[in-house]
C-alpha cells in the first residue's frame, strides 16, 4: 500500500504544477492520525485568482468565462474572464468593507445568477469559507446551517425564477435570521425587481446591503492562503436538525478541479461546459464554478426548468445556443423530459454539432434513460460515480469519446475496495459495500464543519483504513466498477441480498415506465420483499395499467428470479424528492400503500 500512496503523490505533485501558487509546495501531502491527507502542506495560493486572474494575466482577459441563460426573464449574458475578475474583485472590497476577514463563513443563498457566482468568488478572494444554501430550502434548515457555521454575513436575492413565475427568496430567509441563535452582522441583498425599489427587510443588529451598493467597492486583492485552508463548507443534502458540513480544501480542491476537466470530461482552456446542477449542490460548486473556470472553460449557468421554459427542449436549445462542448446533467432531469418527450423529436430539432459527451450523475441512471439521452444527443452518454463527500469523479470512463458507457473505471487516486458484511474484501466481481483505500486523494473531503467525532464514526470507523462509501456495488476483474444502489436500499429476501437498482433497471427498460423505485416492506415469511413505485409515461390509457403491472412483475420474474419476491406495484403520478431531486427511498410500513392512490396489487 506504501507503494501506491508513493505513487498517487509523485502523480498530483505532477498535476499541481498546472496551478498558480503563491508559494508552490514541495511536499505532496503529509498523512493525519485519521488516515487522511493534508495536500500539499506547504503550499500557498488563492483559489479565486486561479480560477480568474491568472487567465487574464496570460492575455485571456477577453475570453468568455460566464454565461448566463434565463429564458423566463429574457436574459442571456456573456461575461468574459477580465469583466468577471472586476467584478468579483469590487465585490470582494464590499464584503471587506462589511467586516469579512480571511476564515470568516459567509453563507449564500442565491438562485442560479451571475451574481451567486461573483459572491462565491469573493468570498474566495479574501480567503473566507462560503456556506452555499440551495434556495429551495425552509427557513429551519436555513436556519440550522447559520447556528452551524455562524457567518459573519449572508448573500441572498429577493427571488429566483425556476418556472414561469418568480419565486420569492425573502420570507426564508428572513425568517431564519429571525429564528437563528446565531445573528450575522450584516445581509447583502440582491434585488432583481423593477427598478430595485423593493423596501429593505428590518431586522435588530443586522445591516441590510445592496448587492449593487456593495459591488461599487473599491476592488480586493486576492489573499494568498494556506493550501489546507478551508476554501468551502457545503452541507449534504436532505439534512436538517444538525447539519453535516463537508469541508474542502483550497489547494488540494484546485489541483483536482484542474486535472479533473481534462481527465474526465476533456475538456480544454475556450471549450464550454454545462451542468444543469444547482449552486448549491456539489455538482453546482465543482463544475458550474470551480472545475471549468480553473480550467480557462466557459461555463453555462443556466435559471430555468427542464420542461417548462417554454418547453421539454429547453437542456437542448441551451447546448445549442451556447455551443456547449459537454453537458452535465441528472438522470431525473434527463427522466423529466423524456416523459414529456418520449420519441425525443424536440431534440432533433437543435443543432448539436459542437456537443461532444454527456455525463450524468447523482443518482442511479438506469440503462433505459441512458439509451434514450444517447438518442436524443446523439452523443455518447456516460455515468460516472461521485459524491458530495468527494467533490469529483470516483468512477467514470476512461475516454469521452468511447461510444460504450457501460463500463466506468476508477480515476486516478481512488483505491476502491469491495467489502462483505464482515469487513472481508470480496473476490473480482461480487458484490459488497464499495470503501475507499485511505488516503483520498485531492479534492475530497478534509473533514466535517466541527465534528470530528461524527466524521469518524460516520466514515472511517467501520473498515480501518478505508472510507465509507455508502454505496453498494462491484470491482470487475478488469477494474470495471459496477453500482446497484444505496447499501440502505439493499433488501434481503429469504436470506438473499438484492439491490433495489437491479430490480430498477428491470422496471424501468418497458417503454411505458418513466421512472420508478423500489423499496422493501417487512414481510413475516421472508423477512422483506420488494415493493415497486412506478411513474408511466404521461398519456398513457388509465386502462392498460392493470396489464402493465402483469408485464412488469412477470418482467421481474425472468430476468431475477421467484425468489426476488416482487408481486406489489403502486401507480404514482410522481415520486418523492429529495431537495437535491434524487429520489427519496425509505423503508416502507406493511400499510404504507394506503398513503398512495393507485394501488394495484397481487395477493
Amino acid at each position: 500500500m506504501q507503494d501506491e500512496i508513493a505513487a498517487d503523490a509523485a502523480g498530483w505533485m505532477n498535476a499541481a504544477t498546472d496551478i498558480a501558487w503563491d508559494r508552490a509546495p514541495t511536499q505532496a501531502l503529509r498523512l493525519r492520525p485519521d488516515g487522511l491527507a493534508d495536500w500539499f502542506p506547504d503550499g500557498r495560493l488563492n483559489v479565486c485568482a486561479n480560477a480568474l486572474d491568472r487567465h487574464v494575466d496570460a492575455g485571456r482577459g477577453d475570453e468568455v468565462a460566464l454565461i448566463w441563460d434565463s429564458p423566463v426573464t429574457g436574459t442571456v449574458a456573456r461575461i468574459s474572464f477580465a469583466t468577471l475578475r472586476d467584478r468579483v474583485a469590487r465585490f470582494a472590497g464590499g464584503l471587506r468593507a462589511l467586516g469579512l476577514c480571511s476564515g470568516d463563513r459567509v453563507l449564500i443563498s442565491m438562485p442560479p445568477v451571475p451574481e451567486a457566482v461573483i459572491a462565491m468568488l469573493a468570498a474566495a478572494r479574501l480567503g473566507a469559507v462560503h456556506v452555499v444554501v440551495f434556495t429551495g430550502h425552509g427557513p429551519g434548515e436555513l436556519a440550522a446551517r447559520i447556528d452551524d457555521t455562524t457567518p459573519t454575513l449572508v448573500v441572498s436575492a429577493s427571488c429566483g425564477y425556476s418556472g414561469a413565475r418568480p419565486v420569492s427568496c425573502l420570507p426564508a430567509m428572513h425568517e431564519a435570521l429571525a429564528t437563528a441563535t446565531h445573528r450575522p452582522a450584516a445581509w447583502v441583498l440582491l434585488d432583481r425587481t423593477a427598478g430595485g425599489q423593493r423596501p429593505a427587510p428590518r431586522l435588530p443588529g443586522v445591516t441590510v446591503t445592496d448587492f449593487r451598493d456593495a459591488e461599487a467597492a473599491a476592488p480586493a486583492d486576492p489573499v494568498m492562503m494556506p493550501a489546507t485552508a478551508p476554501l468551502y463548507v457545503l452541507h449534504s443534502s436532505g439534512t436538517t436538525g444538525h447539519p453535516k458540513g463537508v469541508v474542502r480544501d483550497c489547494g488540494g480542491y484546485a489541483v483536482a478541479m484542474q486535472r479533473s476537466m481534462r481527465l474526465v470530461y476533456g475538456m480544454s482552456p475556450g471549450d464550454v461546459f454545462c451542468t444543469t446542477a444547482d449552486l448549491g449542490w456539489v455538482v453546482g460548486h465543482s463544475y458550474a464554478v470551480y472545475g471549468p473556470l480553473i480550467a480557462g472553460c466557459a461555463t453555462v449557468l443556466y435559471e430555468g426548468g427542464m420542461t417548462g421554459t417554454p418547453d421539454a427542449g429547453a437542456l437542448w436549445r441551451l447546448c445549442a445556443d451556447h455551443a456547449v462542448d459537454v453537458l452535465f446533467t441528472s438522470p431525473s432531469a434527463l427522466r423529466a423530459i423524456r416523459a414529456v418527450d418520449p420519441a425525443a423529436t424536440l431534440a432533433s430539432s437543435h443543432d448539436l454539432a459542437r456537443l461532444r459527451a454527456v455525463f450524468v450523475a447523482g443518482e442511479r441512471a438506469d440503462r433505459s434513460i441512458v439509451d434514450w439521452a444517447e438518442r436524443a444527443a446523439r452523443v455518447p452518454v456516460h455515468d460516472h460515480w461521485w459524491q458530495t463527500e468527494t467533490g469529483w469523479c470516483i468512477a467514470g470512463p476512461r475516454d469521452v469519446a468511447e461510444p460504450s458507457r457501460r463500463r466506468i473505471f476508477a480515476m486516478p487516486g481512488f483505491g476502491l475496495r469491495c467489502m462483505d458484511e464482515n469487513g472481508r474484501e470480496q473476490q473480482a466481481g461480487e458484490p459488497g459495500e464499495l470503501v475507499l483505500r485511505l488516503p483520498l486523494p485531492p479534492g475530497c473531503l478534509i473533514g466535517l464543519w466541527r465534528d470530528r467525532t461524527r466524521m469518524e464514526a460516520l466514515y472511517l470507523e467501520k473498515y480501518p483504513g478505508c472510507f465509507r462509501t455508502f454505496d453498494y456495488g462491484g470491482v470487475g476483474v478488469a477494474g470495471d466498477v459496477t453500482l446497484l444502489s444505496r447499501v440502505d436500499d439493499v433488501i434481503k429476501v429469504a436470506g438473499r441480498l438484492v439491490a433495489t437498482g437491479t430490480i430498477e433497471d428491470v422496471l424501468a427498460a418497458h417503454p411505458d415506465v418513466a421512472e420508478c423505485a423500489v423499496f422493501a416492506v417487512d414481510d413475516a415469511l421472508r423477512g422483506q420483499r420488494p415493493i415497486a413505485h412506478v411513474v408511466p409515461n404521461e398519456g398513457l390509457d388509465p386502462l392498460r395499467l392493470e396489464t402493465l403491472r402483469v408485464d412488469l412483475i412477470e418482467s421481474v420474474r425472468v430476468s431475477m428470479g421467484a425468489f426476488c419476491g416482487l408481486r406489489q406495484i403502486v401507480f404514482r403520478a410522481a415520486l418523492p424528492r429529495t431537495r437535491s431531486g434524487k429520489v427519496l427511498r425509505r423503508r416502507a410500513t406493511p400499510d404504507m400503500t394506503r398513503l398512495h392512490d393507485d394501488v394495484i396489487s397481487q395477493q
